[in-house]
């Protein structure tokens, strides 16, 4: 793991906006054109914002929302550290911009974190002062000039070459560089641990140390001595000496849930807790550390391979665990793949992390869900550096061509087709952006401009105020969603069938309003662009009715066993 110097530069909780990027693939693929020091600078004006708005909320004094701010982070990853030791290099200069009435962007930009590169335009959130921008700016920078603060290096050798936070930022290097216990998804054995891509992502090991031992596997003689496969039924039941494995699972078409996906598969969520000033307490950052491990993705609770109950209003469950109740057998047989930025175009970087052996694993249902980043890219001119139909063509093609020769046979996969994404710039573009609701001063429109202008957009087509561009985008979505309607209708394979389906957003929100819900509920608050846990759930809902309409085959028998299983082994061990 490369250690991130410009995290460590920009505070602990520019951890999120910045990463907010990751969601698409301006961040890894297109690095070079994006504006520079755009994800620096998104979240330099979070975190200003933030601290602007804590003083607010509590009448208190600019240092005191920084006291303040860092006091709630938690000490793991060294976040509150590292929250003390930017209050330390930037917090005068901070201090003496918000107290003479400067905004963010003013901020900012005199700290030099966001930079007007020569024929850009000036990239703000808020509205430009009053008073011309570069009397504006030249003021600001006459109020820092006169700041006692310690002259430093933008880059993070700079400040770390400092003598006395030498031993601090080695501190939190090793702190980055040991936080990886075993290796990403691509590893050959499962995992005991949660995050970086461990049982959030996987069914959980129950014997790491044994390579043979894991979930989705064949038993091994029946599991009559030991759980092979981790779905928490063996041994012998002593009443007739049949081991339970053969009793309870045989012939019940055991099957395990696979996602390849992208951010939206992977459950991308920034808690809006942790922008809202008026919301904020000591309790807002726990789950932070973990949400960073996990890449800022909640697979555990994602529509299609999530195996904790929603934390959202709605009852639905994901369609892992709608498997695991039809069949208590299947029981940890989930694997989430799914990368922040991946789409058809990069996917064979990761599918090797697939773990599915021929000769040796059940066959498994494989739902391919790159919904966005085929046509998602934050380029100013983004309709060039979308997929075409030919090239996604071709691209699927090689990822079935290599499950066929990796999925045991009686496997199935399922296309999901893309969304018609015109419902973001509808639903939201009025609405204040959470970082805006407490002095109603930023709009979703805004957040959308200011992302766009930064060329750091999860999705430049769709979050745009430019009406023909939202569909265009829309437009070759449909192009690339019939090109994998036509490969499912078309194409065989020997270890496999094929099944396509729509991306039917509009019937959950159909849904969700029967409900009594308001469309842009379905939303992700902050970042505006990803389906909410809410949503995808309802997705999951919507998949299943429809797969046990049209393809029962598909999910296999409902076990007869399942309350015997439930009555001799429990939970069976829990995930």
């Amino acid at each position: 793991m490369k250690f991130p110097w410009k995290i460590l530069m920009a505070a602990p909780l520019f951890f999120l906006l910045p990463l907010q990027s990751l969601a698409s693939p301006a961040y890894r693929d297109q690095l070079g054109t994006t504006h520079s020091n755009s994800h620096t600078c998104i979240g330099c004006v979070l975190v200003v914002s933030v601290i602007d708005q804590l003083a607010q909320v509590h009448n208190s004094t600019v240092e005191a929302a920084m006291e303040r701010l860092c006091s709630y982070l938690p000490e793991k990853l060294f976040l509150k550290t590292t929250c003390y030791l930017v209050v330390y290099l930037f917090g005068r200069d901070i201090v003496k911009l918000l107290s003479a009435d400067m905004n963010a962007d003013v901020v900012c930009h005199t700290l030099e974190f966001c930079k007007q590169d020569a024929g850009q335009p000036l990239c703000h959130l808020y509205p430009v002062p009053k008073e011309a921008w570069k009397f504006t700016l030249e003021k600001a920078r006459q109020i820092v000039k006169k700041s006692p603060t310690l002259k430093y290096s933008r880059s993070g050798s700079g400040i770390c070459s400092l003598p006395f936070l030498a031993k601090i930022c080695q501190k939190i290097k090793r702190a980055f560089e040991n936080s990886v216990p075993f290796k990403d998804a691509d590893s050959d054995k499962y995992s005991i641990f949660p995050t970086l891509r461990g049982y959030h992502w996987r069914g959980r090991d129950c014997n790491d140390n044994n390579k043979s031992v894991y979930p989705g596997r064949r038993p091994d003689n029946w599991d009559a001595h030991q759980d092979s496969n981790c779905n928490g039924i063996w041994g012998v039941d002593p009443k007739d000496g049949i081991p339970y494995e053969k009793k309870f699972c045989e012939g019940s078409q055991p099957r395990g849930v696979i996602l390849l996906g992208d951010s939206a598969g992977a459950h991308f969520h920034i808690s809006p807790e942790w922008i809202t000033a008026s919301q904020m307490s000591l309790n807002t950052f726990s789950d932070l550390p973990m949400a960073l491990s996990d890449e800022l993705d909640w697979p555990q609770l994602s529509g299609i391979t999530g195996f904790l109950d929603s934390t959202s209003r709605i009852k639905e469950n994901s369609i892992y665990l709608r498997l695991r109740e039809r069949n208590r057998c299947n029981h940890r047989d989930y694997q989430n793949i799914a990368k922040n930025g991946a789409s058809s175009q990069n996917l064979k970087q990761f599918l090797e992390s697939l773990s599915r052996n021929q000769l040796l694993d059940h066959p498994a249902i494989v739902i391919y869900a790159m919904i966005g980043n085929d046509v998602c890219n934050g380029k100013s001119d983004p309709v060039p550096a979308m997929t075409t139909p030919e090239k996604l063509y071709s691209n699927v093609m090689e990822t079935l061509k290599y499950l066929n020769a990796h999925l045991p046979n009686g496997s199935h996969v399922v296309f999901y087709g893309l969304p018609d994404g015109t419902f973001l710039w509808d639903n939201l573009h009025h609405r204040y952006h959470p970082l805006g609701q407490l002095n109603k001063d930023v709009t979703y429109a805004q957040m959308y401009t200011f992302l766009n202008c930064l060329q750091a957009s999860p999705c430049h087509g769709w979050m745009s105020s430019n009406k023909t561009l939202r569909t265009l985008t829309s437009e070759r979505a449909e192009q690339l969603s019939n090109t994998l309607k036509k490969i499912a209708t078309r194409e065989k394979f020997s270890n496999f069938d094929l099944f396509y389906m729509d991306f039917a957003f509009q019937e959950i929100v159909q849904e969700w309003l029967k409900r009594g819900g308001q469309p842009w509920e379905l939303i992700e608050p902050v970042d505006g662009f990803h389906p909410n846990e809410a949503a995808s759930r309802l997705l999951a809902d919507l998949f299943w009715k429809r797969v046990q309409l049209q393809w029962p085959q598909v999910l296999g028998k409902e076990n007869p066993f399942n309350p015997q299983i439930e009555q001799v082994f429990g939970d069976q061990g829990g995930h």
